[in-house]
């Protein structure tokens, strides 16, 4: 059974730093791209970040400068390192492998101000 299993997240102060991580079960990480989402109560869950399998990289343009996704394609993890973080950022963090479309269970990350 597929899985991805998040972790990672906590509470930090405005302008502080956390890394998530998202490890995956099976051989999802050789066939799928890995995706960041996030959602706060009220909102649609919206998409953060995108790595391929061959390692480029994208960004939504509210995280741009701030966050980094990378892989461990040994340790079939993703990571997200996320710096200068703001308020705004307070959601639950969602990994996501696509195309085969699985989700993990969420990290609630919180920065208070």
């Amino acid at each position: 059974q597929v899985q991805l299993v998040e972790s990672g997240g906590g509470l930090v102060q405005a302008g502080g730093s956390l890394r998530l991580s998202c490890a995956a079960s099976g051989s999802i990480f050789s066939a799928n791209a890995m995706r960041w989402y996030r959602q706060t109560p009220g909102k649609q869950r919206e998409w953060v970040a995108v790595i391929t399998t061959g390692g480029s990289t994208n960004y939504a343009d509210f995280v741009k400068g701030r966050f980094t996704i990378s892989r461990d394609n040994a340790k079939n993890t993703v990571y997200l390192q996320m710096n200068s973080l703001k308020p705004e950022d307070t959601a639950v963090y969602y990994c996501n492998a696509w195309p085969r479309n699985v989700w993990g269970q969420g990290t609630q990350v919180t920065v208070s101000s």
